[in-house]
């Protein structure tokens, strides 16, 4: 009987899914397969957090895949190697797969599609890269506008559902999947992202409708937390954005009906710097804006070390430096807020920040994250202007104002009063006593000046301009 290859990577979910259905029409079986390829799983970008969802997923995708007949067959090895052995083992014709957009991604795919026939189909985003284009085909480097064109086009229609029994040949070896269980708060598969989807966006007092005001509150939990799982595929892009505009139609005000709005641009960012990278790959090792690969770079190891360990003396820098290491998640605004710091108040290279942060987050996606740091620090396409540079204590102030987010992930800081929570280096002697927090020893003193932080960075971005 024919039988195709269904080669999992980013799409680890039986509903919306294309490659699937791909490959339930063109053959009478199929082999759901996941390579554990040594290139990806060894990268100085990948981390321990993430590989843990990343298998904790594929068990629960192995479990959907028993209940319909079917099994996941795991093998190790080069991509290439390991689909031209299996292929010639079952007597397999096709491949399918969903298509990624990163540049090892694009080069993988091509060292396969030569030797088998490889079938790309979409799914990591809605909208691939070359249907987003200005009209005279150029690519778009600036969001608005990508945004305007992205808008205009129509939602793909959802992929139906795969049959109750999934056809698959019986008896291929496979290695096991390494133990592992997933970061707390992140149960990993398809039917978690599913809940978590409703939760955020269904019903009329969903959170997706106060979400234009409470996504910035690093206190409250005012966030879909669906970017692991649109990372790894256990919900579709497009699902994700039928919901937001569901949930606009459903809105029952203005204010609500915003809420949903701002969730689905935030959503097109996603696809706009998917979009950046696959144009324009050079960005993975360099500034977009090449008089930014000029600038002096301080680049002092005990202050990145610092930063790392959550140790700055600013409470908001080191509570989401100690929320990424302890979940392996940290909030939106806490991740412009600590690249700011590291970029712009210690003058490290955002590169630095940007392999710390793929090496931690459980969602660590190669554009997503390239683009949120060049963004904040100044150097990529549709950049923050580089004289825009946070100010850690007004962050602070604004989006933790109580400081339980602080004092959650600093708890040397639990007893310091709420007059001093944003600032305790302005504590006296007595103070510090009675709350159990003597800085320098308890607690670290500001490691820099952020004034004086902030006139050494415009004139070093100043020099590289010129």
């Amino acid at each position: 009987m024919p039988i195709s290859i269904w080669w999992i990577r980013r799409d680890l979910r039986l509903s919306d899914n294309p490659a699937l259905q791909a490959a339930l029409q063109h053959d009478s079986q199929i082999v759901p397969l996941f390579i554990l390829d040594p290139s990806i799983l060894n990268s100085p970008f990948v981390g321990e957090k993430r590989k843990a969802f990343l298998f904790a997923g594929l068990a629960e995708l192995n479990a959907a895949l028993q209940a319909r007949g079917s099994y996941l067959v795991v093998r190790a090895g080069e991509p290439a190697e390991v689909l031209s052995g299996l292929a010639s083992e079952v007597g397999s014709r096709r491949i399918f797969a969903q298509e990624d957009y990163s540049p090892f991604a694009r080069k993988r795919d091509q060292r396969v599609g030569r030797e088998r026939s490889l079938e790309l189909t979409p799914g990591v985003v809605v909208h691939p890269p070359g249907s987003v284009l200005k009209d005279d085909g150029d690519p778009y480097t600036v969001f608005t506008p990508y945004s305007r064109k992205w808008r205009s086009l129509e939602l793909p229609s959802p992929v139906p559902a795969p049959p109750g029994q999934i056809p698959t040949p019986p008896g291929i070896s496979g290695e096991a999947l390494p133990d592992s269980s997933p970061p707390a708060g992140f149960p990993a598969g398809e039917a978690a992202a599913q809940e978590r989807l409703d939760a955020f966006a269904s019903g009329e007092g969903a959170p997706v409708f106060r979400y234009a005001e409470d996504r910035n509150r690093v206190d409250l939990q005012g966030t879909s937390g669906l970017s692991p799982y649109l990372r790894f595929g256990m919900l579709s892009a497009r699902q994700a954005v039928s919901a937001a505009r569901q949930a606009e139609q459903r809105a029952s005000d203005k204010q609500a009906a915003k809420g949903a709005q701002v969730w689905l641009s935030e959503l097109i960012w996603r696809e706009f710097y998917t979009a950046i990278l696959y144009h324009f790959p050079r960005v993975r090792g360099q500034s977009f804006r090449a008089e930014y690969g000029r600038i002096r770079w301080a680049n002092d190891q005990a202050d990145f070390e610092a930063w790392c360990a959550g140790r700055t003396g600013y409470p908001l820098v080191d509570a989401a430096m100690r929320q990424l290491a302890q979940t392996g998640w940290m909030h939106n605004r806490s991740r412009m807020v600590v690249a700011s710091f590291l970029t712009k108040d210690l003058l490290i290279d955002w590169r630095w920040g940007e392999q710390w942060f793929m090496q931690h987050l459980v969602d660590g996606d190669p554009a997503a994250n390239n683009g949120g740091w060049q963004w904040t620090a100044g150097t990529g396409t549709d950049a923050a202007p580089y004289f825009r540079i946070f100010n850690p204590v007004s962050q602070s102030m604004r989006h933790d104002p109580q400081g339980t987010y602080i004092r959650k992930y600093v708890p040397e800081l639990g007893a310091v009063p709420d007059d001093y929570i944003h600032e305790p280096w302005k504590m006296p002697a007595d103070v510090q006593a009675g709350a159990n927090c003597i800085l320098g020893q308890d607690y670290p003193e500001q490691i820099v000046d952020h004034r004086w932080a902030r006139e050494r960075t415009l004139a070093a971005y100043k020099q590289a301009r010129e």
